[in-house]
């Protein structure tokens, strides 16, 4: 496996959850990160002041990833901070639990604009300077919902699926060119937006436990640094789904 020491990587909804332990551990491994958020710039601090704590270069970029003006001014803040972008991870989502019949077309077209068109959007941004320098990392985090249906709703569920399609489209594009494009498909990992999820639902993870965020950002650090893995789905989800 490759070194990512001084590798540049931008995470999008990068200061809470899972987007903030693969900052971190793409730190811990020698990236410098800029940590994406929309709003909660308190939250994008705190997880830029612990990326410091291990010595990284690390940058806050705000920016709604989801409309395409914010997106040029996220890439162009980032690269400007801290270099061409070498591994993106797509991770900003929301989900929305709702009863089917109160589900609408405007809950659905922000479902697909903010988890699935954000993440066409930022790699369409990055993609130029990664096939300048031939090498590259894309990373989209999906969910268990796209291959079950999940407990959200199927809004969330479509948003999530689609963007396994954007991952094997750009994987078999681009793979001649150094650049991997893989997703990882986690299952009710202790984050807040497990407050949207209904009881019991922990009753369908096998292993027993709901995961942890570290668990799927071990994962990212792995595809970051393989260069021989590419259009594929990592399932890290205590045996919900399995391919």
């Amino acid at each position: 496996m490759e070194s990512l020491k001084n590798r540049v990587a931008l995470v999008t909804g990068g200061s809470r959850g899972i987007g903030r332990e693969i900052a971190i551990a793409l730190a811990t491994a020698g990236v410098n990160v800029a940590v994406n958020y929309r709003g909660n710039a308190q939250a994008a601090e705190e997880t830029c002041k612990h990326v410091r704590s291990l010595g990284g270069k690390v940058a806050a970029v705000q920016g709604d990833v989801s409309v395409a003006g914010d997106v040029r001014r996220v890439v162009a803040a980032a690269q400007r901070e801290l270099g061409p972008i070498d591994i993106l991870v797509n991770n900003a989502g929301i989900s929305r639990r709702m009863p089917l019949e109160q589900l609408d077309e405007r809950v659905w077209d922000e479902l697909i604009r903010v988890n699935l068109t954000s993440a066409f959007l930022m790699t369409q941004a990055v993609l130029p300077g990664m096939r300048a320098q031939r090498w590259g990392r894309i990373i989209n985090v999906s969910s268990v919902a796209a291959q079950t249906g999940g407990v959200i709703g199927p809004h969330y569920a479509a948003s999530k699926a689609g963007m396994l399609g954007l991952t094997h489209s750009y994987a078999s594009l681009l793979a001649k060119e150094g650049i991997t494009a893989n997703s990882i498909a986690p299952a009710l990992i202790v984050t807040d937006m497990l407050d949207d999820l209904p009881k019991g639902s922990v009753e369908k993870i096998p292993v027993g436990r709901l995961g942890t965020a570290d668990e799927v950002a071990d994962v990212a650090v792995m595809l970051a640094r393989n260069g021989y893995i590419t259009g594929q789905t990592i399932n890290v989800n205590g045996g919900w789904y399995m391919s």
